[in-house]
């Protein structure tokens, strides 16, 4: 799969102009087995390799805080979210761990929140009452889960709007998004990086929380409810 070029803008939407989408170049291999070999030198120190990551990762944040300053695609997304009657919020395999932390950010602000998990949510309970004020926020990164990309397609075609977050314009989250947030992964790691999507992340919680009807109230209340039931030490 092919991810963002260097030096480019790594953050763009489906209202871009086709020939204007960010151009992509090769990221390496997608699986940790065969990026071991590529990426990681033999007998490398700990020190060396702490360096190499570290550099990596700052460059992955910068680019993604850069494209901030020009490029309104994160809170195009915060809106659409802020001003849907109900969220939802899923990812499979790696990407359920963002799912997972983005439905419990947004939770404390917002009401109608829900992560499908298969379990307390489940797909086709959500896909047989699709409503047009309904948003699907879906996180997807390579190798693509098939069950993710089935969701977001059924989701859109049912009336839905969907914001995709997603490393690249080749991830088959693009066609059926509504918004779309693309956020580069380079990593001198076995694994794609995570900086930039958990900044992603931080960034829609707080734009969403500061726009949302009714979420200074909310707060205030769960934190009584906190108080109340003595949830921490």
């Amino acid at each position: 799969m092919s991810g963002i070029e260097s030096g480019a803008s790594p953050i763009g939407g489906p209202q871009d102009p086709p020939g204007e989408r960010t151009p992509q170049t090769h990221r390496g291999p997608d699986n940790p087995a065969a990026r071991f070999g590529a990426s990681m030198a033999p007998r490398a120190s700990a020190k060396t390799l702490q360096a190499r990551l570290i550099r990596k990762e700052r460059e992955n944040l910068e680019r993604v805080f850069a494209s901030f300053e020009t490029e309104e695609s994160v809170a195009r997304a915060a809106a659409l979210i802020a001003g849907a009657r109900r969220r939802f919020i899923v990812g499979h395999g790696r990407s359920a761990a963002f799912a997972h932390l983005l439905d419990l950010d947004l939770s404390h602000g917002l009401s109608q929140v829900s992560l499908i998990d298969g379990q307390s949510t489940r797909s086709i309970d959500v896909l047989t009452d699709v409503r047009g004020t309904d948003v699907l926020v879906a996180f997807s990164l390579r190798r693509y889960r098939r069950e993710t990309a089935e969701l977001v397609r059924a989701f859109a075609q049912r009336g839905g709007t969907v914001v995709a977050v997603t490393d690249s314009t080749e991830s088959p989250l693009v066609e059926p998004a509504s918004e779309l947030v693309i956020v580069p992964t380079d990593s001198a790691s076995v694994t794609d990086s995570a900086t930039g999507i958990a900044a992603v992340i931080h960034l829609l919680t707080a734009l969403t929380t500061a726009s949302a009807k009714g979420s200074r109230r909310r707060l205030t209340e769960r934190e009584s409810l906190i108080q109340e039931m003595g949830l921490y030490i």
